[in-house]
């Protein structure tokens, strides 16, 4: 886990990052939350369109239960998230990314601005953001 290693030690800045680490969810929950931090896992593979993206994230980050469930709601439920220290596993991000580009553009770049770090875990399609060693 060396490159999630260094995120969690603080040499690597949050962001988002492909992650092709095969680790168990566990396993990953383990040493997130050993190094003080929080794991927000989210199954793409079983939440792969955009409505079932939006309830994996509510459920993930603890949202509050009356929140909206699109773009705007999220941007909103974010900016008063404590989103410090904050790991988001998204596994099988493909499926969306590959039905509905914008609307996961737009996701991802509203997790990584309210300072989440990312990992994009599984196979998808080409997107513009480092790999995490």
């Amino acid at each position: 886990m060396s490159g999630l290693a260094g995120l969690l030690a603080g040499r690597v800045p949050p962001a988002a990052y492909r992650w092709h680490a095969a680790y168990d969810v566990g396993e990953v929950r383990r040493s997130v939350e050993h190094a003080g931090w929080r794991l927000a896992h989210v199954d793409g593979w079983t939440h792969p369109t955009r409505a079932e993206t939006f309830e994996a994230l509510g459920e993930a980050l603890a949202l509050p239960g009356w929140w909206g469930r699109n773009l705007d709601a999220l941007a909103d439920c974010l900016r008063d998230l404590d989103t410090d220290r904050t790991v988001v596993l998204w596994d099988g991000w493909g499926p969306l990314a590959r039905e509905d580009g914008r609307a996961f553009g737009i996701i991802l770049r509203l997790l990584t601005d309210s300072g989440l770090a990312v990992l994009l875990r599984g196979d998808g399609p080409e997107v513009h953001v480092p790999d995490l060693g």
